[in-house]
Formats: structure tokens, C-alpha cells, sequence
């Protein structure tokens, strides 16, 4: 995850300097690597403060932003970052901006899409027992619940979990019209391996995580069928998407998830902030880009239209998507919340 995400901003740097870098300043990034440990990404964030950075870009994993955001938001700094908690946004920080939807923004999409599409009526939820599966879990259910639909098993997982087989055991005996699946990345792919393995043939359904690239590559044929709500994807038919897709792939040589895309929009999302202000200004970045519209016209980077509202939420076009052999497949692009 981290590495595609330095990557994606490594993409929009060496895009930017290019072409004259920002308000004529060229863009250099120092990088540091939390090893996915809150302690460690608050030690890191806290040195990065103590530089005095333009802005500072991640953590990516919303247990270490809980733990970092408060240092950036008292040295006034923006901080970018790649979580999807609900709760994030939700804390009074003023300088933390995401990278992608929380999941406030992204459960009712998916909700309305188990409710009214799939016509299911009772769901199993299977989650991860961390900052982020707790958000997404307490999220659908609360939607589940507003659109009528019974979940009939909550099944909590941990984080770098090996063994699925009780698990899906449990999915299994639920006997649910559709499972809901929030997990990490290398999580994902093993329990849909054992899901395949266990015969199980009920709709699978996910968020963005669920469909990554990397999930379908470590799951093989196993992600065959998974369907979903995607915020990011590089398959999305959206010519900027696909050129940015190509450019991604012709440099690291391999196909870009939705944390390289996360980098690569912060990085332009600094640019717009700034372009805007019209001058570099650190204390003024944050605020600069909360409570704006951005136009992918005008600054193609950001790759589609983009809000910012006050808190740091972002609400953009987004996408349902299967997986049909090896390969993501826009079934529907799907509005802003708000338009």
C-alpha cells in the first residue's frame, strides 16, 4: 500500500517539475516508511513537522492518521492522507484533507447498490478488527438497517490474518442473499481463496480494498465475480483515468491500484491549493483547498471534478465494478453525492 502510494506521487512530481513545477518552484519529497505502526508513523510525522515541510502526504492507514494528525494540524501544516475512517473528518482538525472517499461518503453507495440492485435482503459482514474495519462495518450496518435489509452474521477478522476457514464457515451458515467483505488487501484475497475453496456461491460485494489489483492478482480466479463500489480505479472509463493508467504502468511496470492514485492526487491536489492561493503559503494551503470545487479541465491531474467541503471530505464521480477474468470492469459510473 505505502509503496504504491509514494509511487503515484512520485508520478505527479516528476509530471509537475517538468512543466515548471509550481508557481515556478520545483518539488522535491523526502519519504519515510511507517511500516504500518502507528507508533513509528507518529515518530516519523513528528520529525517531518519539525522540518517544516510545504505539506505532508500520508500516512495511508487510518489507525496511524489517528495517532499523526493532530502534530500536522497544530504545526498548521496539510496534511494529505490516504484513510477512509469515517471518524477522520470528523475530529476538528483543520489542516487534514483526504486522498479518497471516507467511508460516510462511500457505504451508501454500496448500500443502495445490496438494496436495490441485488435485491438482497439479508447480508453477511465480514471486517477487519482495526480503525478501519470498525468504520466500514458500523457504516454499512447502519445502512443496511436504514434500507431494511437483516445482516445475519457480523463476523470480525483481525489484521494479517492467515486462517479464514471459521470464518467463512460462519458465511456459510448464515446463509446470506449477499456477503459484505472489509478487509486489507492480502486478507481479502485469502479469505475469497477460501471462499471458492468452501464452495460458497453467494454474491460477493466490497469497497474499493475488495477490487484492488492486487487483491485479483494474489486471488487468481478466486476474484472472479466479486463485485463492488470502487472510488478509484484505474480501469475506469474516464479518459484522463486511462491516460494516467498508461503513463502508471509505462513507469513501474505494473498495473496502478487505488493507493497509487491517492498519491498521485495528493500531490495535484497541493498543486490546485496552491495555483489557487496564488503564492506558496504554507499556514494557508489547508484552507485554501477545504470548501472548493476543482475542475479537472483546469487542472488535469486531479483526473475527474473534485469537492472539498470544510472538513476535508472529497465528494467526485465514482464507479460499480466487477471482476471478470483477471480484470476490473466498470459496470456503472455513479454521481457525486452532492451536485
Amino acid at each position: 500500500v505505502g509503496v504504491n502510494f509514494k509511487n503515484g506521487a512520485d508520478l505527479a512530481i516528476a509530471e509537475i517539475n517538468a512543466k515548471g513545477g509550481i508557481l515556478g518552484q520545483q518539488v522535491t519529497m523526502t519519504c519515510a516508511d511507517s511500516q504500518t505502526n502507528p507508533g513509528v508513523a507518529r515518530g516519523l510525522v513528528q520529525k517531518a513537522v519539525d522540518e517544516k515541510p510545504y505539506a505532508i502526504l500520508g500516512p495511508v492507514y487510518s489507525g496511524s492518521i489517528k495517532v499523526t494528525m493532530s502534530l500536522a494540524d497544530e504545526a498548521g501544516i496539510a496534511n494529505i492522507v490516504g484513510g477512509e475512517a469515517a471518524d477522520l473528518t470528523q475530529m476538528g482538525m483543520k489542516t487534514v484533507i483526504r486522498a479518497s472517499f471516507g467511508q460516510h461518503i462511500s457505504m451508501p453507495k454500496i448500500a443502495a447498490y445490496i438494496a436495490d440492485d441485488l435485491k438482497a435482503k439479508t447480508l453477511a459482514v465480514v471486517w477487519v478488527n482495526n480503525d478501519f474495519g470498525k468504520g466500514g462495518r458500523d457504516g454499512i450496518l447502519k445502512e443496511m438497517k436504514a434500507r431494511g435489509v437483516n445482516v445475519v452474521a457480523d463476523i470480525s477478522t483481525e489484521a494479517a490474518q492467515v486462517d479464514f476457514a471459521a470464518d467463512v464457515a460462519k458465511v456459510k451458515a448464515a446463509n446470506a442473499d449477499a456477503v459484505f467483505i472489509y478487509l486489507h488487501e492480502e486478507e481479502s484475497a485469502r479469505i475469497l481463496k477460501e471462499i471458492k475453496k468452501a464452495g460458497v456461491t453467494t454474491p460477493l460485494i466490497g469497497e474499493t480494498t475488495l477490487l484492488n489489483q492486487k487483491v485479483i492478482e494474489l486471488a487468481g480466479d478466486a476474484s472472479d465475480g466479486i463485485r463492488g463500489h470502487v472510488g478509484l480505479a484505474a480501469d475506469a472509463p474516464v479518459p484522463a483515468i486511462e491516460a494516467y493508467a498508461k503513463k502508471f504502468q509505462a513507469k513501474y511496470n505494473y498495473i496502478s491500484d487505488h493507493n497509487a492514485m491517492k498519491g498521485y492526487l495528493g500531490i495535484y491536489t497541493i498543486k490546485a491549493g496552491t495555483e489557487k492561493m496564488g503564492k506558496i503559503d504554507a499556514k494557508g494551503l489547508a484552507a485554501a483547498i477545504k470548501n472548493s470545487k476543482f475542475s479537472a479541465e483546469k487542472e488535469p491531474g486531479l483526473l475527474m471534478d473534485v469537492s472539498v467541503d470544510d472538513k476535508g471530505d472529497l465528494d467526485r464521480a465514482s464507479f460499480l465494478a466487477e471482476v471478470k477474468g483477471g480484470k476490473t470492469i466498470i459496470t456503472k459510473v455513479l454521481p457525486p453525492l452532492k451536485k
